[in-house]
């Protein structure tokens, strides 16, 4: 590939990662202010139901023709919306009634050290020093978001209810990131579509046992607004941008990306929520943001290197 198609394609795949990880930073403001408006999984029925109307009719030609594709793959798309959008998104607004938006973003960071681990482990494609590196800061910027900055409680580190279900949505996506090496072989748009429509389908029967428990609340004004704007910007912009992303430099350099959302999560949540920061989040913020310069600029060296050995 010529030098300046890559450099091209890697500002591409750069600009829309931001993108994403900016409109993925505000859905934790978005899923603090969820709490009271509307109950989690009405508002992800809700959001992937607007993604499905408003892109489906945009979309319908290019989902007509790769169709036999998609039919032939439903399984696989079933299993990807329900884990990386239906059932991540439920976990994620559950926990934002268990802890702060600020919490939700900075632990957020802990994405790309389980995308590395999982291609590791998975497909045993080594990792760098450097990326080796930044999951460990990204490791030791979660310990301080547990400890709140107090050393004395390593002993007993612990995490709220609200923090566990963060990691643990973390986990599905990572999961989901890399199943994204297997998608099926048609455009980012249809391949989309497929995805939000399993998605939306799979949210059904986890909003049937949240109507069965007693937990669902039907959408405020302010609840439908809210689903609106989720749907529009962490759902349908955001998604596309970041599959589109993974085309262009692979998973493993995409996910390096994610550390941007807790700085934008915590930015807006400290100007649209009025949370207070406090020293603690800052140490945090800084281990976990600081991986993303340490992975990259091991591709950047891997790229170069393999640019002079393609000259000589």
């Amino acid at each position: 590939m010529k030098k300046s198609v890559l450099g091209t394609r890697t500002a591409t795949a750069y600009g829309l990662l931001v993108l994403t990880t900016f409109f993925w930073g505000a859905n934790a403001v978005f899923a603090k202010l969820a709490v009271g408006e509307i109950s989690p999984m009405a508002l992800v029925s809700l959001r992937w139901l607007g993604v499905v109307l408003v892109l489906g009719p945009i979309a319908i030609r290019s989902v007509v023709r790769e169709w036999p594709v998609l039919r032939a793959r439903w399984p696989y798309l079933m299993a990807m919306g329900a884990m990386g959008l239906a059932v991540f998104n439920g976990i994620f607004y559950w926990a934002a009634h268990h802890t702060s938006a600020i919490n939700i973003g900075i632990l957020q960071g802990v994405m790309p050290m389980f995308i590395l681990l999982g291609t590791f482990g998975l497909y045993r494609i080594r990792f760098s020093l450097h990326q080796a590196l930044g999951v460990g800061l990204t490791i030791v910027g979660v310990v301080v978001v547990g400890i709140e900055g107090d050393l004395n409680q390593l002993r007993t580190i612990s995490f709220n209810w609200g923090d566990l279900l963060v990691l643990l949505a973390c986990a599905l996506y990572a999961a989901y990131t890399i199943g994204l090496r297997h998608r099926p072989e048609t455009g980012a748009v249809s391949l989309f579509v497929g995805l939000a429509s399993a998605a939306f389908l799979m949210s059904l029967p986890m909003l049937l046992i949240e109507v069965r428990l007693g937990w669902a609340q039907p959408p405020t004004a302010v609840g439908w607004a809210i689903a609106g704007l989720v749907a529009i910007f962490p759902s349908l912009l955001a998604q596309l941008f970041f599959i589109r992303g993974v085309q262009l430099i692979g998973p493993a350099r995409a996910g390096i990306f994610l550390n941007l959302v807790p700085l934008f999560a915590v930015t807006l949540a400290f100007f649209i929520l009025d949370e207070q920061l406090q020293t603690h989040h800052f140490i945090a913020l800084i281990f976990v943001v600081a991986g993303i310069g340490l992975a990259e600029r091991s591709s950047m060296l891997g790229r170069s290197n393999g640019t002079e050995q393609a000259r000589k």
